[in-house]
């Protein structure tokens, strides 16, 4: 089995099939339907901006810093769609590869795509919030481009891995919810990466610069408030001189998209024997 398979016409016509209809019943039952995709985040987002920013002054150093929280947390939202979606997608459709031939690969991209939708959703609404709230448009912006692509070669890569570990392990479900939440709180999202070195004494440099270089999410929301919000976001190219550093976060996302691409394609080879356990899951 090869990636090269999903641009075969009928995968790239079932891809599309998937896609739109996991985006169809996903608030099919609900009154408001897909007014959902951006309710959710700025409801999260009105908790955390109360909570943390009006009440614990979490980043008043920093300009703008409401578009970067809401920012942070639709890049979040995205990068925990695609790895949990992903990761219960094949299990999800045992039915479907019982009856139909096709690439397994389409069915966790089709779930990454769903996410990539509600993301592009949730980007407007933040480039209309940080319009109105006085936030420049420049060329820079376009460098979201790139950013968005990482995290979704990230987010992609670890959704293959867990997929193919979710066949096997069911437990795996409730250990990655624990690793998300955890995962949050380690990213700079609902405060700025300053409070880090302001807050952590003598060591809150290098944490910084450790949080930055060896989670490339952190990298990522970090650089994408940089370039779209305001230059007082440090980024890591600014903390370390190292070029071998400084690119190593983004080294890092491609091994783990490689990783996961490769250990997927691996086991899925043996996807078939767990069909039945997973049709009665």
């Amino acid at each position: 089995m090869n990636i090269t398979e999903i641009f075969t016409r009928k995968n790239r016509l079932l891809l599309k099939a998937m896609v739109s209809t996991d985006f169809k019943l996903r608030y099919q039952q609900s009154f408001l339907g897909y007014i959902w995709s951006v309710l959710k985040p700025l409801m999260l987002f009105t908790i955390m901006y109360l909570v943390f920013v009006r009440f614990l002054k979490f980043g008043a150093d920093v300009p703008h810093f409401s578009v970067a929280l809401l920012l942070g947390i639709i890049m979040w939202n995205f990068f925990n769609e695609t790895t949990t979606g992903g990761m219960m997608s094949i299990v999800g459709h045992g039915d479907l590869l019982r009856k139909i031939h096709f690439s397994k690969y389409v069915i966790v991209i089709a779930s990454s795509m769903s996410a990539m939708i509600n993301f592009g959703i949730n980007f407007v609404v933040v480039v209309v919030f940080a319009l109105i709230n006085g936030v420049s448009l420049t060329w820079s912006w376009l460098l979201m481009v790139p950013l968005v692509l990482e995290l979704y070669m990230l987010s992609l890569g670890i959704a293959f891995f867990l997929s193919a570990v979710y066949v096997n392990l069911r437990d795996l479900n409730p250990i990655w919810e624990v690793v998300m939440q955890a995962g949050f709180y380690a990213t700079p999202i609902i405060y700025p990466i300053s409070l880090i070195t302001s807050k952590a004494g003598e060591y809150g440099p290098i944490f910084a610069r450790l949080d930055l270089i060896l989670n490339p999410v952190a990298q990522i929301v970090q650089d994408a408030r940089h370039v779209m919000i305001s230059p007082a976001n440090q980024t890591i190219w600014q903390w370390v001189d190292n070029p071998f550093l400084q690119c190593w976060p983004i080294i890092l996302s491609v091994l783990i998209f490689l990783g996961g691409l490769k250990y997927f394609t691996v086991k899925s080879q043996y996807f078939a024997n767990f069909r039945l356990n997973v049709l009665a899951a």
